[in-house]
């Protein structure tokens, strides 16, 4: 979609911007929580209670931006993506004196899926072409944040108390704002009114709901990979505390630098080709960290699975885009709505055979839930080779 009263590369800049603001606010919660949960004095199934709501603000987000996208265009949707976002990083700050903190989770929850889904369907928008090579670009934004907020956090903290350096970060989140306030965006597409029958009947499109379910197990295998990967090292593989977070930096960096070589594979390679190529290396980078003990090897398997992972958000996303040009908010937001219940679902999952099996089977349940993702992408084989 084109369209003359818009630039394109500042758009693009934009996107990434709020890509970046998405990375920037889910990591701080993690670097922060520690000292503010000491400040106020949560225990520790307080503290577990408190983060379990960042999840469910989330998929709020990514529940509504796609219809509100769709109806009202992407300026006032950004800009109250990260506005909410800035309210919810300050409203941290206060509840270092009070007990509103849940509240402020859940607000920067629903500001950060309101700008992962906007920001990615307006990439989609934006492209004339090679969608998904695009959107991997946006997507290596997200762990330019994610790589380089808990050493800024360590950093600072050193210097300045928690309220300052919590403010400070929040009113660098309004840059991103000044610039979508600024910015001028493609039109609504359904300004007149929003086709509420016509986004119903993507319930009932076989093809988008299996794209869906790819991402729900590729969302899965993100979600135990950043969420128990430290444990596994620790308690199967003896690494130190230290060692084993450079490993899972390390796994984050393979995905960040594979979704930039992405950006230019996907311009010459088809992209179904791409897809089923990472699906290989994820189970060939599962099966090194099974059967091998070693530091090196688990390693080694770790960066191998980041780069496997690189493909499946920005492939799956591009062909949905292709698919619903007219209601891309829309689409985009049922996919990640799938992907996100599939993240929380596989944690809980991998949290229940950690209990009753042991942490062991880390690696067991990557390579069955990589299976069942490679069997749903080749049961999509002609379908998706039509786009």
């Amino acid at each position: 979609m084109e369209d003359s009263k818009y630039n394109y590369k500042v758009v693009f800049v934009a996107a990434c911007l709020g890509m970046l603001l998405f990375g920037v606010v889910m990591i701080s919660l993690g670097s922060l929580l520690p000292s503010i949960s000491k400040k106020i004095y949560l225990s520790k199934l307080e503290t577990g209670a408190t983060l379990s709501l960042l999840p469910f603000g989330i998929l709020l987000g990514s529940m509504v931006f796609g219809p509100l996208v769709d109806r009202f265009g992407y300026k006032v949707i950004l800009i109250i993506g990260g506005l909410l976002s800035f309210f919810g990083f300050e409203g941290l700050g206060i509840t270092a004196q009070s007990n509103h903190l849940n509240w402020a989770i859940v607000v920067i929850g629903l500001g950060g899926g309101i700008l992962n889904g906007a920001t990615n369907a307006l990439v989609s928008d934006i492209s004339k072409d090679k969608h998904s090579a695009n959107l991997s670009l946006l997507g290596v934004f997200y762990g330019v944040g994610a790589l380089g907020v808990p050493a800024m956090v360590g950093f600072l903290q050193k210097y300045l108390e928690l309220d300052v350096l919590i403010f400070w970060m929040g009113a660098g989140m309004l840059l991103p704002v000044i610039l979508f306030v600024i910015t001028a965006f493609p039109k609504p597409k359904n300004a007149h009114g929003f086709p509420i029958a016509k986004s119903l009947g993507m319930l009932k499109d076989p093809i988008l709901l299996v794209l869906g379910f790819v991402l729900f197990f590729q969302s899965g295998l993100e979600g135990i990979a950043n969420n128990w990967t430290t444990t596994f090292l620790e308690s199967e593989r003896q690494f130190e505390a230290t060692d084993a977070l450079f490993t899972l930096s390390l796994f984050v960096a393979g995905l960040c630098v594979a979704r930039l070589l992405l950006g230019k594979i996907l311009r010459v390679m088809n992209p179904y080709t791409v897809l089923l190529l990472s699906v290989c290396i994820l189970m060939g980078s599962a099966g090194i960290i099974w059967t091998f003990q070693t530091h090196l090897l688990s390693l080694i398997g770790l960066v191998g699975f980041g780069f496997g992972l690189a493909a499946g958000f920005p492939v799956v996303l591009g062909y949905v885009g292709k698919m619903y040009k007219e209601l891309t908010g829309t689409a985009f937001s049922l996919v990640i709505t799938i992907a996100l219940i599939g993240n929380v679902l596989s944690n809980h999952l991998m949290g229940w055979v950690s209990q009753y099996f042991g942490i062991g089977f880390y690696p067991v349940l990557l390579m069955l839930l990589v299976l069942v993702m490679g069997g749903l992408i080749l049961g999509l084989r002609r379908k998706l080779n039509q786009f």
